[in-house]
């Protein structure tokens, strides 16, 4: 019998930013400033964490953009691919 893989239940900050393709510190801005966005947990004395499915339905929520990505989408430092 193979064991069982789940997704996590909640993320940290460094996983928050990287699920949502946000800088650490807009997570941190949204999270004071925007009543929308998932307020962090509390799991421990001293851990919190983001619940996934919150921040999953936050994206979700999200409003789908007129706008063409940048032109240096994709490319690293002075316009080479990455």
């Amino acid at each position: 019998m193979s064991p069982i893989t789940l997704p996590p239940a909640y993320l940290d900050l460094p996983a928050v930013s990287t699920y949502l393709a946000l800088s650490e510190s807009t997570v941190q801005k949204l999270t004071r400033e925007e009543v929308t966005f998932p307020k962090p947990r509390l799991l421990s004395g001293r851990r919190v964490g983001y619940l996934v499915r919150e921040l999953h339905e936050w994206a979700e929520s999200r409003p789908v953009a007129n706008l063409a990505p940048p032109v240096n989408a994709g490319y690293g430092r002075a316009g080479k691919a990455a």
